[in-house]
């Protein structure tokens, strides 16, 4: 993930006290059970904020009748958007999709299996007019189980704390609260949606961090497992090339080369002095005799 070449200006922040337009970008995997009460509670959560709101919805290519229901419930909430991928790019492409399609002056990511609570939309927005670029969620309460998911969960966000430096206690909640400039600026790629907050912050963004309300998932299965941890480490090291050696490329490579070149470098010396020993006898004899 990185920034457009337009950086974050820091110096043109929204400090308006409400929102023009509001944008909640959802990426959806096989979860058609969870889509109509999901678009149930955005409708009592967003609508006394009185505010024009779209709900974009990303299929990730999904195996069910995601899209089917979604077109269905479109006549019933109008500010429901489609946008439907060709095959399953992963959460990441599916989240960066939705942002590309964006209009909102304020955006809103999170996840579509009901775990995320749309009543926290609210305490976002307001928690974002006290100044900040980026707002995360912090589910303090994860109702998730330990070993596949909370444990995968504390070691990448601890990781991330001590690699990055960023102080945010739960790097992996897809709910979020974004100024709109600072969205439409970010290419994100792999499964580097777990890095927003640390690449905003690497840029000069101001990130403020809120406790929302996690709940149990109450149909379909998790996408997820302890597997992502190693994607996670990859990820992570990427990003700290990237914060390191981003202005400084060519100082990167030769940092990487180095103690593969080393070595190398070494083994060959020996094999020069050998080679000289060997020659220099045949040389001497072949040195003409003064008579």
């Amino acid at each position: 993930m990185n920034l457009d070449a337009r950086t974050v200006s820091l110096e043109h922040r929204l400090q308006t006290a409400s929102f023009r337009k509001l944008s909640v970008v959802i990426p959806v995997y096989n979860e058609a059970e969870n889509l109509e009460p999901l678009c149930a509670e955005l409708e009592q959560a967003v609508g006394p904020l009185n505010i024009e709101s779209e709900w974009i919805f990303v299929d990730d290519g999904s195996s069910d009748d995601s899209v089917a229901r979604l077109r269905r419930l479109k006549h019933r909430f109008p500010a429901i958007r489609i946008v439907k991928l060709r095959r399953n790019f992963g959460q990441t492409a599916a989240m960066q999709a939705g942002f590309e399609k964006s209009a909102g002056d304020v955006v809103v990511s999170m996840d579509a299996d009901l775990q995320n609570d749309p009543r926290d939309i609210p305490c976002l927005l307001k928690k974002l007019e006290e100044g900040y670029d980026l707002v995360c969620g912090w589910r303090r309460d994860r109702k998730d189980p330990w070993i596949s998911r909370n444990l995968p969960s504390k070691m990448a966000n601890w990781l991330i704390r001590r690699v990055i430096g960023t102080r945010i206690h739960d790097n992996g909640c897809s709910l979020k609260a974004y100024r709109g400039e600072l969205v439409r600026m970010l290419r994100l790629y792999s499964d580097m949606h777990r890095f927003i907050a640390a690449v905003s912050a690497m840029s000069g963004a101001r990130i403020g961090e809120l406790i929302v309300t996690h709940r149990a998932r109450k149909h379909g299965a998790s996408k997820y497992g302890i597997s992502r941890t190693f994607k996670v480490l990859s990820d992570l090291f990427a990003l700290k090339l990237i914060a390191r050696f981003g202005s400084k490329p060519l100082l990167g490579f030769f940092t990487l080369a180095l103690p593969f070149g080393l070595p190398g470098f070494l083994l060959l010396r020996p094999h020069r002095r050998d080679g000289h020993k060997r020659h220099a006898p045949s040389a001497q004899r072949r040195r003409p005799i003064d008579t």
